[in-house]
């Protein structure tokens, strides 16, 4: 959200800043509580997640520093959407909704970043819904892999969440994603050794992102 913002305005968020520290699995807030300011993930990964009462998670999304979140409620007066919790020792620097909005008073420009953070996670929820609601979870297993494997540029590539975490992501078991991972890997399409994939039909797992159900 910060990116490329004057001096001045870093300067009057940095004055503003509380670091806070946290351990592995520890929750920095949890959906439902009211919305106190703004997370800046400084260092670490943490994971964006909404609960059911029967205790099934869905993750909306996994955010490494630097990033932030909390960025909606900042505005429209509600509580926390959704819960954060660190995947690993997380250091962020805590805003104060009311210290963020006076600095979006004096500087515009820190609103309207504000706004370009929200069209991308709008994007991004959009579609998980879609993926959710129109692709089957071997669909949409296939899609994540060609998606990997564009963004190393290379059909060889390491897969940056571990069995659990691409589960928690689908709203799945983990015993699910490992059940198509070795589908896929007994199809000739895929090579695994731990947490390396090698893509050996492209083509085919593509025909299998694109099935129709």
């Amino acid at each position: 959200m910060f990116a490329e913002l004057e001096a001045a305005a870093l300067d009057a968020l940095a004055q503003r800043s509380i670091p806070r520290a946290y351990e592995q699995g520890h929750v920095l807030f949890h959906e439902g509580d009211p919305c106190e300011g703004v997370y800046v993930i400084a260092e670490g990964r943490v994971r964006i997640f909404k609960a059911s009462s029967s205790g099934r998670e869905l993750t909306l999304a996994v955010e490494t520093a630097p990033a932030t979140v909390a960025e909606v409620p900042l505005f429209d007066g509600g509580s926390y959407p959704a819960s954060v919790k660190a995947l690993e020792p997380v250091l962020a620097l805590f805003i104060h909704k009311r210290d963020f909005q006076a600095v979006c008073m004096q500087y515009p420009q820190v609103a309207l970043k504000a706004l370009a953070v929200f069209g991308r996670r709008l994007r991004m929820l959009l579609t998980l819904i879609e993926s959710i609601t129109f692709g089957s979870i071997r669909q949409r297993l296939a899609r994540t892999l060609l998606d990997q494997a564009e963004l190393a540029r290379s059909n060889t590539f390491s897969l940056p969440w571990t069995h659990q975490e691409i589960a928690l992501n689908f709203g799945t078991a983990r015993e699910v994603i490992s059940r198509n991972l070795n589908r896929f890997q007994a199809d000739g399409l895929i090579e695994v050794s731990h947490r390396q994939v090698t893509l050996l039909d492209r083509d085919g797992l593509s025909r299998e992102a694109d099935a129709e159900l």
